[in-house]
């Protein structure tokens, strides 16, 4: 009996050495780029890409801009009809928190009569921006609209939805960038 003790003892013995050896030799090293900042790409928990497009007041404007508020990056057009359907919901968004929250439109492939037109129609008074050649589109992988980023002060992506978005989903997402 105290053989087979001790043979099992020595079998627990050998499973922690090796398992200790296997843990240290698998470690990420302290030098390694594990513990740098993220680069800028379109994704939760990233820094949003930086873009600069000229707006509806004939100003440039770029996401930087914005750095030290919350930002609501939504990618539309007006032929797209979710768009227009959660157009009065961005819109009394940005007069609720006005000055502590951006919401940013960014209208793609459009000409500025078309949007200029359509943002009277509405009454959309929050910034809009021509995305004219899809560039910033194409920077952040829209590939269905409307697409909306929820950027935190710090210009780190929080939350994304694709898709239409109601009242719900809106306030859901600006909480998590402006608790």
């Amino acid at each position: 009996m105290a053989g087979k003790l001790n043979r099992w003892h020595l079998v627990a013995l050998a499973i922690l050495v090796l398992g200790g050896a296997w843990i240290g030799l698998n470690r990420v090293p302290p030098e390694s780029n594990a513990f740098t900042v993220r680069a800028p790409a379109p994704a939760v928990g990233h820094p949003a890409p930086d873009f600069t497009l000229v707006g509806m007041d004939g100003q440039p404007h770029s996401l930087s801009d914005y750095r030290g508020k919350p930002v609501v990056l939504n990618f539309w057009a007006t032929w797209c009809g979710p768009c227009r359907a959660e157009m009065p919901e961005l819109e009394a968004a940005s007069q609720r928190f006005e000055g502590a929250l951006v919401v940013l439109g960014v209208d793609q492939g459009e000409d500025p009569a078309t949007v200029r037109a359509f943002l009277e129609e509405l009454g959309i008074t929050f910034p809009i921006v021509l995305d004219r050649e899809q560039e910033a589109g194409t920077l952040y992988n829209v590939m269905g609209l409307p697409t909306t980023y929820f950027v935190d002060r710090d210009g780190i992506i929080q939350h994304l939805w694709t898709g239409e978005m109601n009242g719900a989903i809106l306030a859901e997402g600006i909480q998590r960038i402006a608790p």
